[in-house]
């Protein structure tokens, strides 16, 4: 059994639908390519980006280091630095195009977070003393209004 097999089996002990997820996000998703995680790391070292926390494959969370450090480096000195709002709204926007909606972002230098998110998609990092939570939900169709 494998380290994230291991870890998936203490996180799921409750719950049948956690394990059946869990399951099919280890050995449905390969581990990515030494290639693609060193890929990662560069683009990382190049933002000076720390990865905090990650449920997310290797190459979406690279989308989200290059988008987040092509918002924030621009050379242009008449060019305003966006706000923590704007930026977080530009990275949704780009996360609801590229990979589906309900996607969510949290931008600052200080907060505290509890959330749930879809498997696959969950990524916490900082470049420099910027904070990025990015996280995805699920949608669900509301087709009829609850009962009283």
């Amino acid at each position: 059994m494998t380290m994230e097999q291991q870890e998936a089996k203490q996180i799921n002990h409750g719950s049948k639908e956690k394990k059946a997820i869990m399951h099919s996000l280890i050995n449905n998703n390969p581990k990515p390519s030494s290639e693609a995680v060193m890929r990662l790391a560069s683009v990382a070292i190049s933002f000076n980006v720390t990865l905090r926390s990650s449920d997310m494959p290797v190459h979406m969370q690279e989308h989200a280091l290059r988008y987040t450090g092509s918002l924030l480096s621009h050379d242009d000195p008449s060019h305003h630095k966006p706000t923590h709002t704007h930026l977080a709204r530009a990275l949704k926007k780009e996360f609801d195009s590229a990979y589906g909606p309900a996607w969510h972002c949290v931008i600052g230098k200080s907060f505290g977070s509890f959330v749930s998110h879809t498997g696959g998609g969950f990524l916490y990092f900082s470049i420099d003393s910027l904070s990025v939570l990015l996280f995805k939900t699920e949608v669900h169709l509301v087709t009829e209004p609850p009962p009283l």
